[in-house]
């Protein structure tokens, strides 16, 4: 059990200098957050570990592996209410003890339907995540927030009915739970979304009976609500998001002012509520991805190639993909340790995944890795927790 031993040596030398941790970090922690110590003169209160201070019951909580998470959530709810919170990713990531972990949505092996599998940093599978509430829907939104992973609106059929949904669900990775979050103010599907500076944006998409939008919104975690910001010039679908700098990026899709697929490059600054123009983006996007605050994009008539966007100037750079098999594989996206990982969408048993790391020296940034989803890969994001 190597994975188990190295995991134990971890843990062990976390806590050999747990005292020096909360001396060096219980100010910065009690600065991030009002809630690390509770108040102690409510005839009410519950120690969380009896006989410790909160803050150190909770590093202590903070420093056991995070697979044990769900059980200890059952233990009470003071426990639950923490590694349900913000403020275990703080503690975590104080203590150096953030564990990073791929989240695969793929499809099942008939085709029928789709599951989400857990990848942990060593391309281990852990488990299958229970099954997403809510009907069965398509050209739903996924974003990742303070550990959680939310799916957010889409497209279902329910007795032969279609219809955009407004709905809005969020998985614990800590609880390995789900629970619903507040509705949007518009239903959509096909639209894009992205999480910038702790807040969730959704622009575009299809509304009901299929109409295209220019209508943007912003969730709000702490008020638990969505709120209508400015519009985009055009109706926008079929289109993706990513955070910059603080900034949000719309890209791709199709609008009805454009013929064809819009290259328009739709930037929103939450500082002054504007949105803003560029002309240089990138067209029927199949796969994209952020990585060292990097765009990484594949196009759909250029499989063979990494379009990669910097932020900074606002510029492209295409990086050629090694020809494995079959030249028409289409590939989807993860991010692992740093890496980008190309699963490939349609591929043979044998097949193993490209990796790409952008840090390694010329020549060497193409490798390939044994890590893969046990079906097609429809989509993947990254928990840190």
């Amino acid at each position: 059990m190597p994975n188990f031993d190295c995991k134990k040596k971890r843990f062990s030398a976390s806590t050999m200098c747990f005292s020096d941790m909360v001396q060096q970090d219980t100010l910065t922690l009690s600065k991030n957050s009002s809630s690390i110590s509770s108040p102690k003169t409510d005839h009410d209160y519950n120690p969380i570990l009896p006989g410790l201070p909160d803050d150190v019951a909770k590093y202590c909580l903070a420093l056991v592996p995070r697979f044990n998470f769900p059980a200890m959530g059952g233990v009470s709810k003071c426990w639950r209410s923490f590694i349900k919170s913000k403020e275990l990713i703080t503690v975590r990531k104080l203590a150096g003890l953030l564990e990073e972990w791929l989240y695969i949505l793929t499809i099942d092996d008939e085709g029928k339907g789709s599951h989400w599998e857990v990848i942990d940093h060593l391309g281990l599978k852990h488990h299958t995540l229970p099954p997403m509430p809510g009907p069965v829907k398509t050209g739903f939104g996924v974003v990742v927030l303070n550990g959680k992973l939310l799916v957010i609106a889409g497209y279902s059929v329910i007795d032969g009915t279609g219809s955009a949904s407004p709905d809005v669900y969020q998985y614990d990775s800590c609880l390995d739970s789900w629970s619903k979050l507040g509705n949007m103010n518009v239903a959509r599907y096909d639209f894009a979304c992205a999480e910038v500076d702790g807040m969730i944006y959704a622009v575009g998409g299809y509304g009901e009976n299929g109409v295209s939008l220019s209508c943007a919104e912003v969730y709000n975690p702490d008020s638990n609500k969505w709120t209508v910001i400015e519009s985009i010039r055009r109706p926008r679908y079929k289109c993706f998001a990513c955070g910059f700098a603080g900034k949000l990026y719309v890209l791709g899709g199709r609008s009805n002012f454009t013929i064809g697929n819009s290259r328009f490059v739709d930037v929103y600054t939450p500082e002054s509520h504007t949105w803003c123009e560029m002309k240089n983006g990138c067209v029927m996007v199949t796969a994209h991805a952020v990585l060292d605050d990097k765009l990484f994009c594949i196009e759909w008539k250029n499989q063979r190639k990494l379009s990669t966007f910097n932020p900074k100037d606002n510029s492209w750079k295409m990086v050629p993909i090694p020809v494995t098999g079959s030249s028409s594989i289409g590939f989807r996206f993860g991010i692992l340790d740093g890496k980008l990982l190309l699963f490939a969408v349609d591929a043979e048993p044998d097949y193993r995944t490209l990796l790409y790391d952008p840090k390694a020296a010329p020549g060497k940034e193409w490798q390939t890795s044994n890590i893969k989803p046990s079906g097609s890969c429809l989509c993947s994001v990254t928990i840190k927790a």
